[in-house]
């Protein structure tokens, strides 16, 4: 089988050379995500496309046996990318294992970044992305930031959008069920000098998922975590970095160990609430005075991802809830003023948004040796704004209305 990736293992030096040049001190790239259309270098190309169909096609698995992220589909999408020649040709090979030198810097340096992104089927059977080009610009400002190469957008829409009709019998006819999108990036320099990379590669794999959580939709509790810091002023929260996941694995496991499903990261001494495991946070609160009610989510200070579903809940809300009455803010808020609000009965619900769950209502917080009622009944699973918002979402993801963020493949 011809490999898609470097194969720096098993290729003789010389050969090698072509995936991994010697190590240069390589420009420092722009953190503005249209840096890579003003390179001299050659540009990603989708017409460049080459692919390579599976000989050995995998059996579908049914849909209700999907794990998230475990199981993958029949091929992947690998373009490497060198600081002599710049991004060369695009490939769709067979899903396969990466071979690369034990040296290689993104083993030792974190030189790597993602996307989360899926594939909707609509009831006519067609083939949807969602708000890609919103993925593509967070994926192009996460490679700038830590030194790897950025790209057209439009290019690499359109090469996973050809990924995704190729392997669109993965993902499964049902509400609730998608093809989970991964385009990675990584540096593949060889070497164990600290220096921006030299070569790069950009891959993108498909993982068939149903609904995030086994459980179905069904409320979570969440331990306030203020001992441990997820992001910080003038790092890289706001970039989707592997990095910023790893650390957060043991405090989950704390918080697994006493009972709740994810931690709520505070920041600070005023203990700001910034987000809820890997999801971005939103409170409905009722004010004192006027009896407004709110919809509440922390700002982009540096410290947010910059979340897809996020900006898509703020849009939808100022569209559907504004005209309603009703604010929607983003701005900085403490654990202190929901435990406030929800003594006095004005916290109304709470509930985390991204990609992978879209939206996931919260039960009660765990803080200070309290429990923090998020307004929800026990009979209850969702707030009535969180499931609005899972409504809207699902059917522009879906098609059941058509939508400038949907779109076919």
């Amino acid at each position: 089988m011809r490999s898609a990736f470097p194969r720096t293992a098993l290729l003789s030096a010389s050969r090698a050379s072509r995936f991994l040049p010697a190590h240069r001190p390589a420009r420092l790239y722009s953190i503005k995500a249209e840096a890579a259309s003003h390179s001299k270098q050659r540009p990603l190309d989708a017409s460049r496309l080459t692919i390579e169909k599976t000989k050995k096609p995998k059996p579908l698995s049914k849909p209700e046996n999907l794990v998230f992220g475990k199981e993958f589909t029949d091929h992947m999408l690998a373009i490497e990318w060198t600081k002599e020649d710049g991004w060369l040709e695009p490939r769709i090979t067979p899903y396969q294992n990466l071979s690369l030198d034990p040296a290689t810097c993104v083993f030792h340096y974190a030189f790597e970044c993602f996307e989360g992104m899926k594939a909707y089927r609509d009831k006519n059977g067609d083939i949807r992305l969602f708000r890609p080009d919103k993925n593509m610009a967070r994926l192009n400002k996460s490679a700038a930031r830590i030194a790897l190469p950025t790209f057209e957008p439009t290019a690499l829409i359109e090469l996973i959008a050809k990924l995704t009709k190729l392997d669109a019998r993965f993902i499964p006819a049902h509400r609730g069920y998608s093809l989970y999108l991964r385009p990675t990036l990584i540096g593949t320099q060889s070497t164990l000098g600290v220096g921006a990379p030299g070569s790069a590669l950009l891959f993108v794999i498909a993982s068939p998922v149903g609904p995030y959580y086994p459980t179905g939709f069904k409320a979570v509790s969440l331990e306030a975590t203020n001992y441990a810091v997820r992001a910080w002023p003038g790092g890289v929260g706001d970039k989707k970095l592997g990095a910023n996941y790893a650390p957060c694995i043991v405090p989950q496991q704390e918080a697994a160990s006493r009972g709740f499903q994810q931690n709520l990261w505070l920041f600070g001494e005023e203990e700001y609430v910034t987000e809820v495991g890997t999801m971005n946070m939103f409170a409905v609160l009722k004010d004192k005075a006027t009896g407004q009610k709110e919809l509440v989510t922390a700002p982009l200070d540096g410290t947010i991802l910059e979340g897809v579903t996020r900006d898509s809940v703020l849009h939808l809300a100022r569209e559907r809830l504004a005209p309603e009455g009703w604010k929607i803010s983003e701005r900085k808020f403490t654990m202190r003023e929901l435990a406030e609000a929800s003594k006095e009965g004005r916290l109304l619900e709470a509930f985390g948004a991204g990609t992978a769950a879209i939206v996931s209502p919260i039960r009660k917080i765990s803080w200070k040796g309290e429990l923090v009622d998020c307004g929800l009944k026990e009979t209850e699973e969702s707030g009535e704004i969180a499931a609005k918002v899972k409504e809207w979402m699902e059917a522009i993801q879906y098609g059941d209305v058509e939508h400038e963020w949907s779109v076919k493949v």
